[in-house]
């Protein structure tokens, strides 16, 4: 009898790392060469022109110790930075999570999972500035569909959504997870595929009830992934600019601002650039170590799929 530890553990896996240098590899020479140099020249142009240079120049504008010391003494920044810290943990793991979570049940075989999964969706495949607006439309008082679905149902009055500081963040949040978990899902549906039968069928043999199937086998064969996706996740919430801008706007008075809108409003609101670019600058120290560590783990081999 074959137990579940032993299955994951002789279950084969595909190294992200690769081999160093694929077979057949050689050196270029002669024309070879010159239309390698003709078909990476213009992409290497465009990354010049749209990843390097911005981010050399912003950091140049950004060079200024006097800025971030004029940062730390305002009030909107300190709160920015708790509020960007805020929706990064709690927006990233919730979403991931319930990604997790929801992966397993959309990959049952019947017809209206199926046809619910394709609605799920829909919420990714809008843009997301429409996406925004209309969820920022939907909680904007008696007007909006919340507080007229409370009313209708159950004579409540809704609050003033965007006037509480934690109301706000709270919708920031909820919006940002309901917008971008269909994407995590879909990517986890797809690792759950990849995971052997067998496994599962070693489970049954000793036992295994569902939630036991999930922690023992599932778990253990998407951590590499799920420590990925979060990675890369954190990133790019860190960057997020729409969902806080296009649902609560920052307010009440910059209250639910984070950090990328918080430079947004110093740099055209208050026609200071250099202490816009600062505020978004000052993430760094936490972006970089995430960034190194993600190289690091798809370096050495440890993420695998």
């Amino acid at each position: 009898m074959t137990s579940i530890g032993e299955a994951v553990a002789a279950a084969p896996r595909t190294s992200l790392k690769g081999p160093r240098r694929p077979p057949g590899y050689r050196h270029l020479h002669g024309s070879d060469f010159t239309w390698t140099v003709a078909f990476i020249l213009p992409y290497a142009a465009v990354f010049l022109a749209f990843a390097v240079y911005p981010i050399g120049y912003a950091l140049w504008m950004a060079r200024d110790p006097a800025l971030y010391a004029t940062l730390a003494a305002d009030p909107r920044y300190l709160t920015s930075l708790v509020n960007t810290l805020l929706f990064v943990a709690i927006g990233v793991n919730v979403k991931m999570f319930l990604a997790l979570v929801l992966s397993g049940f959309f990959l049952r075989r019947d017809w209206w999972v199926k046809a619910l999964l394709f609605v799920y969706m829909v919420p990714w495949v809008i843009a997301s500035v429409q996406a925004f607006i209309a969820f920022h439309w939907m909680l904007i008082g008696d007007a909006g569909l919340v507080d007229g679905v409370l009313s209708a149902l159950t004579g409540i009055e809704g609050p003033v959504w965007f006037n509480h500081r934690w109301l706000a963040i709270a919708c920031n949040i909820i919006a940002y997870i309901w917008k971008w978990m269909p994407f995590w899902t879909l990517i986890f549906l797809a690792g759950r595929t990849a995971i052997p039968r067998v496994l599962y069928d070693a489970a049954a043999i000793d036992g295994a009830t569902g939630p036991r199937r999930f922690i023992h086998v599932t778990v253990p064969m998407l951590a590499n992934l799920y420590l990925l996706c979060t990675l890369l996740s954190v990133i790019w919430t860190l960057g997020d600019f729409n969902t806080v801008y296009f649902v609560s706007a920052g307010g009440p008075s910059s209250a639910s601002d984070v950090l990328t809108t918080l430079g947004f409003h110093y740099t055209f609101e208050q026609a200071n650039p250099a202490l816009g670019v600062a505020a978004m600058m000052s993430a760094l120290p936490a972006l970089v170590p995430i960034v190194i560590l993600l190289l690091r783990k798809l370096d050495s081999g440890e993420v695998q799929l």
